[in-house]
């Protein structure tokens, strides 16, 4: 708890950048952007500069909730048929060809701290933001045993469910010679890396700003590394690369207003759930019960059905959102649910993760929901030459069929699993949450707002509590039901009655879950309760 302001982050250090700015008297803007460029180096399994990022951002002074989309565009030289003529019929998930779309992650840093400075005031230098990113990179820091882990996964040369193109990821030169030891080992945990090329970039950003990124030296040894091995990205693509201030989107949950980010995102799913359980009385439903997770689990399939057929970039289909979050649409999706039974599986289309959720409220009143991801877990594994910077594989996401939504085009955004959350009470902000975890996302987001709104969790306890993911995880194909093994076993053993595909997972707190956070603002003191996840390597802190 605290009285001033609050962060959590899903990696400790993270946290305690963004508190140091906001004790410093910045605002939640300038510590958010301490949180994203310092977890661009601390967590580089999960998220970089290459990524991308989206921000809901609550304006105090002006009670104004704005959305940034920093998510990038596929290259002008990014087509089907140049794929085919490789003779792909899928965009490889690594490697330099699936980093095709400009990484947006600065530009969002950039375009925010632009905004806060004339919007709200109270600005911190932009240079002062960055500094402790620099530091981590030139200087070092522990490696957690999460992020030995993650290494240690993904440079075996045994098969799995995707094929080997996923893993051996030591294949890659900038890969080994960034993130692994000189012997190709991992580093353990507790060892420190150290990324000296990632910090001269930083610098150059520290210096020069963000637009640094795009229309500079890094920009240029970027795409240099990229073409000299076959990639798409141009200078070009750099050049025209911008970060877009878009309308959040809503529905109403009981009494509150649930707000979350517009397609590209896939936040239209985490309203739809929600908006689908308006038409329930959950205190008729026991939480923890068979009927919970059959409930919460049959909700999230009839979002996602339409998530898959509609989400790709909105400027090149139009996506009847005002149908999709109408009370009539979630009221007939609600019809269609049978309690005593499992829908069929309905084949979705393939998101997968790895994105980091954190969230900042200061002591003026204003309040950040930022997610930011290379996609994968180590992205497209390529780190250009002289930059330290791991490109992400987002536009890997891309289906080289015509017929589908989100297809190939050049200058087109893909269907993105990021969705920054916020729930408002009385139009204030109330519970600023997030998570990573692709297709775990809405349903992370759903056990949060029902356990904290419906049945009075606090925060942490409701993050804490046994958590479930129906579909896709971390990239391998599933239509399984995935449950920690906390859910006691007559839950379990309905659910299986139910038609439910069950898969147990080994651990209490599965990373398979993602890494989940919260604050929530008491609306009478102001007082704020900050949760982070014990699954991952996050804190939540205030002052």
């Amino acid at each position: 708890m605290s009285k001033n302001g609050m962060v959590t982050a899903p990696h400790y250090l993270a946290s305690q950048a963004a508190l140091q700015v906001l004790k410093d008297g910045g605002n939640a803007i300038d510590a958010a952007i301490a949180a994203a460029s310092t977890l661009a180096v601390v967590y580089p399994d999960m998220n970089t500069i290459g990524a991308d990022n989206f921000w809901l951002i609550y304006n105090a002074k002006t009670k104004q909730l704005k959305a940034l989309n920093a998510s990038g565009r596929s290259g002008e030289k990014a087509t089907i048929d140049f794929y085919k003529s490789k003779g792909y019929d899928r965009i490889p998930v690594r490697g330099y060809l699936s980093a095709n779309t400009v990484p947006g992650a600065v530009s969002g840093w950039g375009e925010a701290y632009k905004y806060a400075q004339k919007e709200m005031g109270n600005n911190l230098p932009w240079g002062k933001l960055i500094e402790p990113a620099i530091r981590y990179a030139e200087d070092g820091f522990p490696v957690s045993p999460n992020l030995e882990s993650y290494t240690k996964v993904n440079i075996t040369k045994e098969k799995n469910t995707l094929d080997q193109e996923q893993h051996n990821l030591q294949r890659f030169e900038g890969f080994r010679k960034t993130f692994l030891k000189p012997d190709g080992s991992p580093y353990k945990a507790g060892e420190i890396l150290k990324q000296k090329d990632l910090a001269n970039s930083l610098k150059i950003i520290q210096t020069q700003g963000a637009d640094a990124f795009y229309n500079g030296i890094i920009a240029k040894k970027i795409v240099d590394d990229v073409q000299a091995n076959g990639g798409l990205l141009t200078l070009n693509d750099f050049k025209q690369h911008t970060a877009d201030w878009v309308e959040p989107i809503s529905v109403e949950y009981r009494d509150f207003k649930a707000y979350n980010f517009p397609p590209n995102s896939q936040g239209m799913a985490s309203l739809e759930i929600l908006n689908i359980l308006n038409n329930y009385d959950l205190s008729t439903i026991k939480e923890g019960s068979a009927d919970y997770y059959h409930l919460m689990t049959e909700a999230i399939k009839q979002s996602f059905a339409d998530r898959d057929k509609w989400l790709t970039d909105p400027k090149f289909v139009n996506i009847p959102l005002d149908y999709l979050l109408s009370k009539k649409h979630g009221q007939d999706q609600a019809n269609r649910i049978d309690m005593a039974k499992a829908a069929d599986y309905v084949k979705p289309l393939d998101p997968k993760k790895d994105t980091v959720w954190f969230g900042v409220t200061d002591k003026y009143g204003n309040s950040v929901s930022v997610n930011q991801s290379i996609y994968f877990d180590w992205g497209s594994a390529i780190v250009p030459k002289g930059t330290g910077i791991l490109l992400q594989n987002r536009g890997s996401y891309f289906s080289l069929n015509p017929n589908e939504v989100n297809h190939l085009e050049p200058r087109k955004r893909t269907f993105s699993t990021l969705n920054p959350a916020m729930l408002f009470k009385n139009d204030k902000p109330y519970l600023l949450y997030g998570t990573q975890g692709g297709e775990g996302q809405p349903q992370t987001q759903t056990a949060l707002v029902t356990r904290i709104v419906d049945y009075g969790f606090g925060v942490q306890n409701a993050i804490d509590a046994p958590r479930w993911v129906y579909g896709r995880t971390w990239g391998n194909p599933s239509n399984q039901l995935k449950l920690e093994p906390r859910i006691p076993k007559q839950v379990v053993d309905e659910l299986k009655k139910r038609g439910h595909d069950i898969a147990i997972e080994s651990e209490d707190f599965s990373t398979t879950m993602g890494m989940s956070g919260a604050i929530l603002i008491d609306p009478d003191t102001s007082v704020k309760f900050g949760g982070a996840d014990p699954r991952g390597d996050g804190m939540a802190i205030g002052y």
